[in-house]
Order: structure tokens, then C-alpha cells, then sequence
């Protein structure tokens, strides 16, 4: 593995099982996780010019191991600490040459980070941070440039997250089977929380982040080869492959936004949609479905159509319909606006539309003002259509998107338009 892209590829596979190594021998997460920070970093220096060590992860353990006794040592206030780690070391040899020393049973321990990171002691932001710190093994100067906040705001962030972890005693295993339901809706959450803001970033120049979503999806891949039996998991997948798959036609030249009756769909993944309705179609007959299915599932149906013309709406809106039932909420409704509008006609989407006005999450959110400037362009009433457009416009926080609604707006006002 030549390239520094690969070794970055390599570290981020790394990290979560170096870190986890580290905490199961210790037990300190937050001094743990910056030990595995500094070696990580030592690595991603070296390995491009001298290549890889022979046994990856045991050099990045036994440095990580040095790191975290080096700043137990460093402060001669510490060295109870330093005492305490030196008694739960269970091989001296540990410093001496690579180790490799997987976990007991067959529990790996990435599984058991993406739990503890996305525990619910945790606020959500803190929760998205510290996953992608620990288990992504991002630096926090990634982190902080992918959501467009400041380095220090991010590093106190995850400083704050750690410690949390550390005053809440929390151990490092797996949450009791009873509890494991709503964790593994946490980590779900949490991974599509990031692929959301890659595919469409929420605030700035860029209408992506490419490398949030491609981080995701590889966060996805691991929870589905740990969690292989997990539906959801599968749901989360595909949904997230068979939505990434348009991300090269969703934008112009110039970085402009392409809406999806506009794309070429030649442009789309072919190879992402293929693996996507796979894992959607092995996975809805096999019993409970879920939301993540049940949106994998409608993302295939888009990604399968030659164009908006031809999808069949009518299968979108019995899926939405679903949807709405097992996960209800303003954006499912929003989103079920549309398909009613393909298929009942525009005149009964606004109307559904109208529902959310009072709804205090939506009611002034520019997607809703847009998806209704977009079924009154439908419906022919340009001028109310422009309004809302630019309304939709002012609100968001997206730079591509206010360029695009408030070019739609101008579109539908211009005078041979208005005829």
C-alpha cells in the first residue's frame, strides 16, 4: 500500500480496534483516546515513506501503549495513575515488540466503541464527535472543517464528550441485552446524522462533504459485518449506497445545485445502486421493517427509474404511506406531499402540505417552503411559486441552495415566464 491515501484508509480501519485494545487493557477512555490519536499521527507521517510494519495494528498499539505511559509519567502528580496502569498491564512484553492481542471471546471491539460513543449521557452532537474521532479515527481539525465550526468548538466538543464518558464510570462492553435495542438505534442514527451532512452539508459554500458521507458508508460497512443479522443495519446501507450513488450529478461545473429531474443519470453509481438493491431486497422480506428500510427501499425505486417522469410514484407514495407509520414525522409528511402530488396532482400535495404550517419543527424550514414553491410551480401559480422560492431562499443556511431557490424564484418572475 503505496499511496498516503491508503495509509489514511488503513489507520481509519485501525483506529477503532487500536483504541479499543487500549481501553479494554487500561480502561481510561479519554487518555486512551488521545494515546491512539498521537500514534495514528506518528503512523500517517511514516508509513508513506517507509512503508508498512509488518504487523499494522500491533505497532500502532505498542505506540499508542508508550504514548499513554510516557504522559503518565510526564507529571509527577500522576504517578498513582502511572502506578494503577502499570498494575493492570498484563504482559510487560507489550513495550517491547508488537503487539496483537484481540479480544477475549469474539466481541470486537469497534462494535463496543460505536455503543459507548453513541451512549445516550451523551448529547447528540457529542455523540456524532466522538464517533467519528474514535471509531473514524479523524483528527479533530477534520472534524471541525467538516461541520464548519472552529477547531477549539470541536475540540471542546469531544473534550467534553470524553469526559463525560469517564464521570459516567460507563464500562467498556457491550450494553445489556435489554438495553441493546435503543443503543443500536443510537449508533444508526448517529452514522446517518453523518452521511446526511456530507451528502447535503447544512451550512457554508459547498453543497457536500464528500469525505462525511464516503466515512459513513465505511462506518456502515463495519456495523454490518458486525451486526450481520440486524435488518436495519442492512436498511441503513443500502440507503445510504443507493442515495451517495447520485452524488456526481448533484452538482454543476461550478459547484451549482443539480435537482434530480435535472441529473444525468448516466452520471449515478451504477456498482453503488446494484449493491444497494441487493442488500434492500435480501433484507425487506425477512420480517419487521423498518425506516431505514422502508428509505432504502423508495431510493431504489428513484434510482431505478430512467427518469422523474417514469419512477412509479404510485409505489413511492404506498411506501411513504408505510413509512409515515412505522417512523412518523414532519419530514416523512413532507416528503409523502410530493409523491401525492405525482400521483393524486399537485392541488392535493399542497394541501397535505398545509398540515405542517402549525408544526413548530417545520413550519418555518426551508425545506417545506421549497417543496411548496416546487408544487406551485406545478400547479401553474408562478407568482406565489417565486414567493415561496425565495422565501425557501432566505432561510437556508446553504449557500448552493439559496443560490439555486432564489434562481428559481428569478425564473418564474421573468417576463416571458409571466407571459
Amino acid at each position: 500500500m503505496d499511496s498516503s491515501r491508503g495509509v489514511e484508509d488503513l489507520l481509519r480501519e485501525l483506529a477503532p480496534q487500536v483504541l479499543g485494545a487500549l481501553v479494554r487493557r487500561y480502561g481510561q477512555f479519554e487518555a486512551c483516546e488521545d494515546a491512539t490519536q498521537e500514534a495514528l499521527l506518528k503512523a500517517a507521517r511514516r508509513w508513506p515513506t517507509t512503508g508498512l510494519p509488518d504487523n499494522p495494528r500491533g505497532w500502532l498499539v505498542t505506540v499508542a501503549a508508550r504514548e499513554l505511559l510516557d504522559a503518565a509519567r510526564s507529571d509527577a502528580s500522576r504517578r498513582r495513575r502511572e502506578h494503577a496502569l502499570a498494575v493492570a498491564t498484563p504482559d510487560a512484553a507489550l513495550l517491547a515488540g508488537p503487539a496483537d492481542a484481540r479480544p477475549a471471546g469474539d466481541v470486537d471491539d469497534s462494535l463496543v466503541l460505536l455503543f459507548l460513543c453513541c451512549h445516550p449521557a451523551l448529547s447528540v452532537p457529542s455523540q456524532v464527535a466522538l464517533t467519528l474521532r474514535a471509531v473514524g479515527g479523524l483528527r479533530t481539525a477534520q472534524i471541525a472543517a467538516a461541520f464548519l465550526v472552529p477547531e477549539p468548538t470541536m475540540a471542546q466538543r469531544i473534550s467534553r464528550a470524553k469526559q463525560t464518558v469517564r464521570a459516567s464510570g460507563l464500562p467498556f462492553a457491550l450494553p445489556a441485552p435489554d438495553e441493546r435495542p435503543a443503543r443500536l438505534a443510537a449508533v444508526l442514527h448517529v452514522v446517518y446524522l453523518v452521511f446526511n451532512e456530507g451528502y447535503t452539508a447544512s451550512a457554508g459554500d459547498r453543497l457536500t462533504a464528500p469525505d462525511l458521507s464516503t466515512e459513513a458508508i465505511r462506518l456502515g460497512r463495519l456495523l454490518r459485518r458486525l451486526l450481520p443479522d440486524e435488518p436495519e443495519v442492512a436498511g441503513l446501507l443500502a440507503l445510504m449506497l443507493l442515495t451517495d450513488a447520485r452524488r456526481a450529478a448533484r452538482t454543476g461545473p461550478g459547484g451549482e445545485l443539480v435537482p434530480l429531474a435535472e441529473q444525468d443519470r448516466d452520471r449515478w453509481d451504477g456498482g453503488a445502486i446494484a449493491e444497494g438493491v441487493e442488500l434492500v431486497s435480501a433484507t425487506l422480506p425477512r420480517g419487521a421493517v423498518g425506516p431505514y428500510q422502508l428509505q432504502a427501499a423508495i431510493a431504489a425505486v428513484h434510482d431505478e427509474a430512467p427518469s422523474v417522469e417514469a419512477t412509479d410514484w404510485a409505489q413511492v407514495l404506498v411506501l411513504y404511506e408505510l413509512l409515515e407509520r412505522v417512523d412518523p414525522g414532519p419530514m416523512v409528511t413532507l416528503n409523502r406531499a410530493v409523491a401525492v402530488a405525482m400521483v393524486h396532482g399537485p392541488e392535493q400535495g399542497l394541501a397535505l402540505l398545509g398540515t405542517l404550517d402549525a408544526d413548530r419543527r417545520v413550519g418555518r424550514h426551508h425545506r417545506l417552503l421549497s417543496t411548496r414553491a416546487h408544487l406551485l410551480e406545478l400547479a401553474g401559480d408562478d407568482e406565489a411559486a417565486a414567493r415561496a422560492y425565495r422565501d425557501a431562499g432566505r432561510l437556508t443556511t446553504s449557500l448552493p441552495e439559496r443560490r439555486y431557490l432564489s434562481a428559481r424564484a428569478d425564473r418564474l418572475r421573468a417576463p416571458d415566464r409571466r407571459g
